[in-house]
């Protein structure tokens, strides 16, 4: 999902070595791009490349004509960074808390994740952490945007997606650039994540691919089970880190419980799925609070906003006015509308 990596990087000035690792970064991305419809003449270019550009053309008309997000030139070239992931995302929360660390920056705020573009950096920084006792969490982040401050390209690090994942990509890192709020990460992601699931479902509708979004939508079904799996598993947690009977040692042991119950359940959830394992990825590596939270940054607030696409009647349109005045509201003001308007 969405990195936001150049803005918060370059802004983030902490260090020289922070610093230059945002703009070669950058620099990297700008000098390896080329126009898709020049790759798209090319016969070099493979058939399979091709119908993906085509596609992302289509997606990109939808995108301004349906759902009224500005893709301008946005999408319109490519570039192959010859990695898997374009940035490196590093969370950081205590030992025995589920708030997270925050970092500030100009013109974002403050972001709850600090990005890099080489997992080297990012592993050297999340070491810095862990040494003081910290849960920390590195993860790979195959998109990113830069609100608008450069034309986002199409990279190989997401292009191979399905048709499918590769609208709800697009529609994601546009919504950013319709509407971002500074300072409030969860509100960002779930707006984004919402305008994207919305999009694809709308997407899948126009070109009458019913077969498709049937296998997309038993997909969400899953992913809406994996994440109402990871936020009980936090309300287990919180309850725990907020007990007054509990010691600092019995709290350590209680979330170590927690979280081997969480591999458990989500074996049980697998069986249900008939052992699909799309999962499996996410739970190779250590669980920590760190981890949770980048979860709950994406999803918290997703029902709210699909609460006020109803209630604005489906109206894009309006939904976004509706959506660009609760982001006028102070940070805990509008974190309580929103709780508010999640459906019981």
């Amino acid at each position: 999902m969405a990195g936001l990596a150049l803005i918060v990087a370059i802004s983030g000035c902490q260090s020289i070595s922070y610093y230059h690792q945002a703009v070669a970064g950058e620099c990297e991305i700008l000098t390896h791009q080329k126009p898709i419809r020049v790759l798209m003449d090319d016969t070099n270019t493979p058939a399979a490349l091709r119908a993906k550009f085509a596609h992302v053309l289509k997606i990109r008309e939808f995108a301004a004509r349906e759902l009224k997000l500005p893709a301008d030139d946005n999408y319109l070239k490519y570039a192959d960074l010859h990695r898997r992931f374009v940035v490196w995302n590093v969370d950081v929360a205590p030992a025995l808390s589920l708030e997270p660390k925050t970092w500030w920056f100009p013109i974002v705020g403050r972001a709850s994740y600090r990005g890099y573009f080489s997992e080297a950096g990012a592993l050297r920084y999340a070491n810095h952490w862990e040494k003081k006792g910290w849960d920390v969490n590195v993860g790979g982040v195959q998109t990113y945007s830069t609100l608008g401050w450069f034309r986002d390209p199409l990279l190989n690090t997401f292009i191979d997606e399905s048709d499918g994942d590769l609208a709800e990509i697009i529609f994601h890192e546009l919504a950013h650039q319709r509407l971002f709020v500074s300072g409030d990460t969860d509100f960002n992601e779930a707006f984004a994540t919402m305008v994207s699931l919305e999009g694809v479902r709308r997407w899948f509708a126009s070109v009458n691919r019913t077969n498709e979004f049937e296998r997309y939508r038993i997909a969400l079904e899953r992913d809406d089970q994996f994440v109402k799996l990871v936020m009980a598993t936090r309300a287990k947690l919180e309850a725990a880190y907020d007990s007054p009977a509990l010691t600092d040692s019995a709290k350590l042991q209680r979330k170590q419980e927690i979280i081997a119950a969480l591999r458990l359940d989500y074996e049980t959830l697998k069986a249900r799925w008939g052992g699909s394992n799309e999962y499996d990825g996410w739970f190779t590596k250590p669980i920590n609070n760190a981890k949770l939270n980048t979860i709950a940054a994406y999803y918290d607030f997703v029902p709210a906003f699909e609460a006020l696409l109803r209630s604005n009647g489906g109206n894009m349109e309006r939904f976004y006015t509706a959506a660009a005045a609760l982001g006028k509201m102070p940070l805990d003001r509008r974190h309580e509308k929103l709780r508010e308007m999640i459906p019981r």
